[in-house]
């Protein structure tokens, strides 16, 4: 099946062959032998620029335009003259306004002389006005497409920078996302490991003195890091694809500040958490810069560990 695909596949040359190739068997095939030649001398004039109309139309119209002049003087009618109106329309897809202009006035004037010369009967008004709408046509359709082509320009245009925002979006995201994961991380290895050195500290001081406190304060230290490498995990998680969902539980917020305290106290830190209010929901990562608001405070204080 014949698709749009497929003619794209064409060279507009090819295509643009088609109508003079069209024009000259219609001469070659219709006119006695007596006019042939110079029938087909004209014909050829008329339609071999075509050709090229899409690489240069202006100039292929000029070159029409003075085969049309040379035929009116040597008072020869030819279907050819069609070749007016398909220069007439490809200047008007390919030029600006002014040159649409120029070039309808051209074709235009070509039609009164044509009307002079050619009409019976002082028949003039009916064959001009005829002739006037083709113009007209040749050149509104002209227009349209250079019209749409320009709006398909614009879109295709439009959907490319589109696309690019996108993709500094994504850019800007991913930038966005690895900042939040270092300062996570930050906040991980920092918390656990001033918890376990805290331990450890208490456990080396205790250890000959209270083994039963240094063996409590190890095992402290295991439960900290196994927390923290689950707090890694987690946040790193986003960046592995074969990360387990079950690794990808939501950042800790408000509700485990209790547990953290507990975690602190256990360390041998002696930690204070009083809430005067009830806390108000808040996403895991929301930050405030304002100040506390007043009948609602939470203090961590921690101390030297004593023996």
């Amino acid at each position: 099946m014949w698709t749009v695909r497929h003619r794209d596949r064409v060279p507009p040359l090819v295509w643009d062959s088609v109508l003079p190739a069209l024009l000259l068997l219609n001469v070659v095939t219709t006119y006695p032998a007596r006019e042939l030649p110079v029938a087909a001398a004209l014909t050829a004039a008329l339609a071999l620029p075509l050709v090229w109309r899409r690489r240069a139309p202006l100039a292929v119209f000029a070159a029409v335009v003075a085969a049309a002049f040379v035929q009116w003087l040597a008072d020869v009618q030819l279907p050819a003259d069609i070749a007016l109106l398909v220069a007439l329309y490809t200047a008007a897809a390919h030029t600006g306004r002014r040159g649409t202009l120029l070039a309808a006035a051209v074709v235009e004037g070509g039609a009164v002389l044509a009307c002079l010369r050619w009409t019976q009967d002082g028949a003039f008004l009916t064959p001009f006005v005829a002739l006037s709408a083709t113009v007209v046509a040749a050149a509104v359709l002209g227009v349209n497409v250079r019209t749409g082509r320009a709006y398909l320009a614009a879109v295709q245009e439009r959907a490319e920078r589109l696309a690019l925002h996108q993709e500094q979006q994504a850019l800007l995201a991913v930038a966005e996302e690895r900042a939040r994961i270092t300062r996570e991380m930050h906040d991980i290895v920092t918390h656990n490991l001033s918890v376990m050195v805290a331990l450890t500290d208490a456990a080396v001081y205790a250890q000959h003195r209270s083994p039963d406190r240094a063996t409590a304060a190890m095992l402290q230290i295991s439960e900290t890091g196994r927390q923290a490498l689950t707090d890694m995990r987690r946040s790193l998680g986003v960046l592995r694809a074969d990360e387990p969902d079950a690794e990808r539980h939501p950042l800790p917020g408000i509700a485990q500040l209790e547990a953290l305290a507990d975690q602190m106290a256990a360390a041998g830190l002696p930690t204070g958490l009083p809430l005067t209010a009830a806390p108000r929901p808040r996403g895991a990562t929301a930050r405030s810069s304002s100040p506390p608001r007043a009948g609602s405070r939470a203090r961590y204080i921690p101390q030297k560990v004593r023996p």
